[in-house]
């Protein structure tokens, strides 16, 4: 078993294992927290964590609302992300490690099975992160795919870490893409999870989810288990499928007796139309390798959009699981690992 401690992020629905790894959220920047733990009975890994709060990008009562906006919207200011490492002492350094950053509404804990198995497969360091605004980070104001790149730019820094080889899911991807494209020195290759950089109606109509949940009312007394079904029979008319409503109520948390999304979902609602639901300009190319990994079944990664990735991605390859939707990593998991480490195999 593993020590938890602190607080921990949202349950892992998606890949089916509701126990994970708790944070240290202790604000302090750069106190390491690290726990032990035997995954198989040849790899003892280490699983580190850190919740790194930054003072900067918090609210402060001294300053308005517009005076912390108009800050933020001049200046690329990063966040310190909370993340978890999986390494070990096998691993020896030799290769870059791989970043991993869940999609909208996810958190790192979504990855925590698959980034044990890849780190086990690859033999290399697997860190997985919070964006801003989701899991155990710090919620901004302002969110925007420039702003995550600086965050994961950041995280690389601080950690010393001069080159990385990424993996982002759905706005994760994006956030990856966007990170490869401005700079590209830092990253060996680029796994894009069952994302497009190309506008589509698919990633705008996200926004009716966001208007799900902001309608869902939480001032209520009782247990959590009467909140959660309250909530999700409020969301039953708007979103059909139950596995998507339970995983977007991993994010209900109770604090100090009463109810709120973990995720900052009026950020997410100021932000989403014009800085998440679209991708933005770029005047550059990333050359390195790059692996485009999506769902047979999901709109997502059009075919008809190869082309245009291509002007962005000029070494680029596409895969499909045929079967699997949106969430391909949590509904085939063995395919989804097969393949990436085939791939950073290459790299």
């Amino acid at each position: 078993g593993v020590e938890q401690t602190g607080t921990s992020c949202v349950a892992e629905f998606l890949v089916g294992f509701p126990v994970h790894y708790a944070l240290s959220t202790n604000s302090r920047p750069y106190r390491r927290t690290a726990t032990n733990s035997r995954l198989s009975s040849s790899t003892t890994t280490m699983i580190k964590s850190k919740a790194l709060l930054s003072r900067t990008c918090l609210f402060k009562e001294s300053r308005s609302f517009s005076e912390y906006r108009r800050s933020l919207s001049t200046k690329l200011e990063p966040i310190k992300m909370s993340f978890t490492s999986y390494e070990s002492a096998a691993d020896g350094g030799q290769k870059p490690p791989i970043i991993i950053m869940h999609g909208l509404f996810g958190c790192k804990s979504n990855w925590n099975s698959l980034s044990k198995s890849l780190h086990n497969m690859t033999r290399r360091k697997v860190i997985t992160v919070d964006a801003r605004n989701h899991g155990d980070s710090p919620h901004t104001l302002e969110q925007s795919y420039q702003l995550m790149a600086e965050d994961v730019k950041y995280l690389m820094e601080d950690l010393g870490v001069k080159k990385a080889s990424l993996i982002g899911h759905s706005m994760g991807g994006r956030t990856m893409m966007y990170l490869a494209v401005i700079y590209p020195e830092l990253v060996e290759s680029l796994i894009p999870v069952d994302i497009s950089p190309i506008n589509s109606k698919e990633v705008s109509d996200i926004q009716s989810i966001i208007d799900v949940l902001r309608g869902v009312n939480l001032d209520i007394n009782g247990p959590i288990s009467k909140v959660r079904k309250l909530a999700d029979e409020h969301m039953k008319s708007s979103i059909e499928s139950p596995v998507l409503r339970q995983f977007l109520l991993t994010n209900l948390i109770e604090v100090d007796r009463k109810y709120q999304w973990r995720i900052n979902i009026e950020s997410i609602n100021v932000n989403f139309k014009n800085n998440l639901a679209v991708f933005p300009p770029v005047q550059s190319t990333y050359n390195g390798q790059t692996y485009f990994i999506g769902g047979g079944d999901s709109l997502f990664l059009k075919p008809s959009d190869h082309e245009a990735i291509k002007q962005i991605f000029p070494s680029v390859k596409f895969d499909y699981i045929p079967g699997a939707g949106h969430w391909l990593h949590a509904e085939k998991p063995q395919e989804f690992l097969k393949l990436v480490s085939q791939f950073l195999a290459t790299v």
